[in-house]
């Protein structure tokens, strides 16, 4: 019996989980990657920055021990930036070779180099090329950049290149203030840095559920941010150790460094993919159905290099999905729906399911419930003050069709929703399964306790 062959360009969470998925069922795999294994999401994006604000959490903790009758001296705590990034990297890399161990120990060749298509049916690395039955296009994005502001990698970065710092900046400007800028602007505040956010938009976040965001705007300028909303950048310069961002209105903000978060741009360059019949949507990104297949027969593809919503958790599930459907095995479509992300701030924005702004908007009929967390036991022993939780459930049935969750570990806190929305589990059956007391998770609880209507 013959073996299908899979190749598969990249090797982040939508190429490696892709992998490892067509090696269990029994094809042929072989990832081509230029990068490394784990791709951005474990070298340079995901995987670091969530383990430099672990550092923050720890920071942010410290700074609130008094409240709690832990006394800090009077010189405080200070940060060891070096230190700090020597450990975000290390941990990423060792994160990278535990992935690589484990495709090698499934049977998964992996080629060093940058692919293309010559065609759907054929990869060409260098001088040699591979066949295929079918090929996964999991390349990618980076960093967005404009030709008036430009890294130069020491004081104007990317959010790859700061975990090159060495030096503590004395005051960081964010340029960007969707969920990347949010999140270094938020961990660099914790790690007493002063930080100053550029946003375009009227609000921080303009893309999350509306109160979350106020939240963590009100937060952010209460421990000393300087959100600059509705201020467009029109360039970045540096001059020596000054670097000046300048706004399309006049004005000027000056700082030591300057982070860009101004978005994404997808890996899709000289692939070969519109001459193999791939189409491509405006930007680059690669039009994929719900199961990840392209226009190409035999050509599939995942992760940010499709643009369909730039989280680790889709790009793999993407990739999984498309090896499942190719190699025969059971398969359900993509639901975003049912995607759960996270905004790793202080305090975390957790969310899934339907959106407030959809229900505003008219997109579904759902009842709503906004708890607040300064009520719940845990939350005053902790001295957490801020954040909430909010749940939508459909009129008559009861159905949980979406939730936001704001406080600590709100990536946690989400879960139970999750699985409310994933499994159409109506409110009471969420308000009736036991919750530890005092917990945080007792709010969702409570919550969905607050949605019950007597018939």
């Amino acid at each position: 019996m013959s073996t299908d062959r899979v190749v598969i360009l990249g090797g982040g969470p939508g190429g490696y989980e892709a992998a490892l998925v067509a090696a269990q069922l029994g094809a042929e795999v072989t990832v081509v990657d230029s990068d490394g294994i784990g791709g951005s999401a474990v070298l340079t994006d995901c995987v670091p920055s969530k383990t430099l604000i672990a550092t923050a959490e720890l920071m942010s903790d410290v700074h609130g021990a008094n409240e709690l009758g832990v006394m800090i001296g009077d010189d405080g705590v200070r940060v060891d930036l070096a230190r700090v990034n020597a450990r975000v990297l290390k941990l990423a890399a060792d994160q990278s070779a535990d992935i690589t161990r484990r495709l090698d120990k499934e049977g998964v060749r992996v080629v060093q180099g940058r692919g293309h298509l010559d065609g759907p049916g054929r990869v060409v690395v260098g001088e040699e090329s591979y066949d295929a039955d079918a090929i996964l296009v999991a390349t990618g994005a980076a960093p967005r950049t404009l030709p008036s502001a430009q890294p130069d990698g020491e004081r104007i970065l990317t959010w790859e290149q700061v975990y090159d710092l060495h030096e503590v900046p004395t005051e960081l400007i964010v340029v960007g203030s969707g969920v990347t800028g949010a999140e270094f602007a938020s961990a660099y505040l914790a790690l007493g840095i002063p930080v100053t956010l550029v946003s375009s938009r009227d609000r921080v976040l303009p893309g999350e559920d509306a109160d979350a965001a106020a939240v963590l705007e009100e937060v952010s300028t209460r421990r000393g941010m300087k959100v600059l909303s509705k201020s467009r950048m029109e360039s970045v310069t540096r001059s020596g150790d000054v670097v000046t961002v300048t706004l399309t209105d006049g004005r000027t903000v000056e700082g030591s460094h300057c982070i860009l978060a101004l978005g994404s741009v997808p890996n899709t360059a000289d692939l070969g993919l519109e001459e193999a019949g791939v189409v491509l949507k405006d930007g680059g990104f690669v039009n994929v159905d719900r199961v990840s297949r392209t226009s190409a027969r035999g050509v599939y593809a995942a992760g940010d290099c499709t643009g369909v919503l730039m989280l680790a958790s889709v790009a793999a599930m993407q990739g999984r999905i498309a090896m499942w459907h190719f190699l025969g095995d059971a398969v359900h479509p993509l639901d975003l729906k049912k995607v759960s992300s996270n905004v790793f701030t202080a305090p975390e924005i957790a969310t899934v399911g339907w959106s407030q702004q959809a229900i505003d908007d008219g997109g579904i009929v759902a009842e709503a419930v906004t708890l607040p967390l300064s009520g719940n036991a845990r939350a005053k022993m902790q001295g957490v003050h801020d954040g909430f939780v909010k749940l939508f459930c459909r009129p008559g049935t009861g159905i949980v069709v979406g939730g936001v969750v704001v406080g600590p570990r709100a990536s946690e806190l989400i879960h139970p929703v999750s699985i409310a929305v994933a499994e159409s589990l109506t409110a009471d059956q969420l308000a009736q399964a036991f919750t530890v007391y005092p917990s945080m998770s007792g709010s969702i609880a409570e919550a969905a306790r607050r949605l019950h209507r007597v018939d």
